[in-house]
């Protein structure tokens, strides 16, 4: 994680190995806090998850989708970038009632992610 966030804070663009871990660290750690099946949060090719209580969606398009790049997701998750302006800016995608999921950022720095 810290390697892929040094990058950034550089301006580099991280490694993909190590991009693609920090992104399923992300993920790994929102679907702990907001555990559920309500939002779909995609970033591909990275991964995917089901998270925050409320209905569960099982056939089709989900009603409530979170999309974004792997980068736009590192900074949004650490709060580099604010999900509002990443969401304005058009770098994330969030459609459905239940999709702001910015009262569960930041995802890091945590402990057990590392």
């Amino acid at each position: 994680m810290k390697q892929a966030l040094d990058a950034l804070d550089q301006g580099v663009q991280p490694d993909r190995p190590v991009l693609r871990d920090a992104v399923r660290a992300l993920l790994a750690e929102l679907s702990r806090r907001a555990p559920g099946r309500s939002v779909e949060v995609r970033i591909p090719p990275f991964g995917a998850i089901q998270c925050v209580v409320g209905p569960r969606h099982t056939r089709g398009t989900p009603p409530n989708v979170v999309e974004t790049d792997p980068v736009t997701w590192l900074l949004v998750a650490t709060e580099r970038v604010t999900w509002a302006d990443a969401q304005r800016d058009g770098r994330l995608r969030a459609s459905g009632i239940r999709t702001d999921l910015s009262e569960y950022l930041p995802l890091y720095p945590v402990a057990d992610v590392e």
